[in-house]
């Protein structure tokens, strides 16, 4: 069986660019590549093991001779292209928001789900990347109780919003701190500042990305009436999301028991030793792989209740790197074969 031939959409992007880079250092098989982005990217060329190839215009007929797809781009690009590529018998790995709900399409984290790789009729989809190490905790912590409850803050940084958010980030703080002004342009001020939204407000008060990782988690874990509120906060960090998840459970979890079963579970690495200023930070998870789990304490206000704390980075593990990882999983289960079912 030969190796697959790759598109990855929306290349020149801040995830398209880590997809690269989780390619090669997870050696996946790659058996032609084809880079495309919007026609002002067109003419750039990227480093993909020791070739330089050109980036082209996103079009339909880029799928004609490729069998795996990553699309990380925006909803309206995601939606035509994902069909399209469908229709071409070419599978799909979608990064964007269109695709997660959607009854015939996977969401998939294989540490939790692999399983549900094989239900996909030519699309698969990755989760928000707040849902995504959220869903691990929450995987590795079930095996010791049902949960009742979740309530969870999220602290998420300015690379969930683009590269053009990182870049404002810079220069609102480089301004700020010359004594200048912050000058923002596409949103409120984010140096130096907290923005409690993230998405577009919803009749009940919730926002866009707080309701994605509410029904995101309950697909991904077959959960379909888990209790859970989130409230989703934009910071000025340039790369790792972080939360602080209180779960309730329908029998006491001792700490020690948590910290086990997480640091058990694939994909989850514990830190947490307070004492000696041991826990998860985004400035020590930045560039790795592994959602990182801390302050692992009951909670004061609930019986059979936990407080943690979580960080991973948003661009590996909450994007690309899973979405390479359900890449592998497809091809594992040679379902790259299978597009047009």
């Amino acid at each position: 069986m030969s190796d697959p031939r790759i598109a990855i959409v929306g290349a020149t992007g801040a995830v398209g660019g880590v997809t690269l880079d989780i390619l090669r250092e997870r050696a996946f098989p790659v058996g032609g590549l084809r880079l495309t982005a919007s026609a002002r990217s067109v003419g750039r060329t990227l480093t993909f093991a020791g070739e330089e190839i050109a980036v082209e215009e996103t079009a339909p007929a880029v799928f004609d001779d490729c069998d795996l797809a990553f699309i990380s781009a925006t909803d309206a690009v995601s939606r035509d292209m994902a069909l399209a590529a469908k229709e071409r018998g070419c599978v799909v790995v979608d990064d964007s928001g269109v695709w997660r709900m959607e009854p015939d399409v996977p969401l998939v984290i294989p540490e939790v789900n692999a399983a549900d790789v094989d239900a996909h009729r030519g699309i698969l989809a990755i989760p928000n990347c707040a849902a995504t190490p959220i869903v691990l905790a929450l995987d590795a912590l079930r095996r010791a109780s049902p949960i009742r409850r979740v309530i969870a803050a999220t602290y998420q940084s300015v690379s969930g919003a683009g590269a053009a958010a990182v870049a404002e980030l810079d220069e609102q703080s480089r301004a700020l701190l010359a004594g200048g002004e912050a000058r923002p342009e596409r949103r409120p001020q984010i140096a130096f500042n907290l923005l409690p939204r993230i998405g577009s407000f919803r009749d009940n008060g919730y926002t866009s990305e707080e309701t994605k990782v509410l029904h995101e988690t309950r697909k991904i874990l077959h959960e379909p009436n888990l209790p859970l509120s989130a409230t989703c906060v934009r910071v000025p960090v340039p790369v790792c999301h972080s939360a602080a998840v209180n779960i309730e459970f329908e029998r006491p979890v001792s700490p020690d028991e948590a910290r086990s079963l997480l640091a058990a579970h694939p994909g989850v690495a514990v830190v947490d030793d307070p004492e000696s200023d041991a826990y998860p930070m985004p400035a020590d998870c930045a560039g790795r792989d592994d959602v990182f789990v801390g302050r692992v304490r009951e909670d004061s206000a609930l019986p059979n209740g936990l407080a943690l704390w979580i960080v991973a980075d948003n661009l590996r593990k909450g994007a690309a790197t899973n979405a390479v990882q359900v890449a592998e999983e497809i091809v594992r289960r040679s379902a790259w074969l299978r597009a047009g079912v």
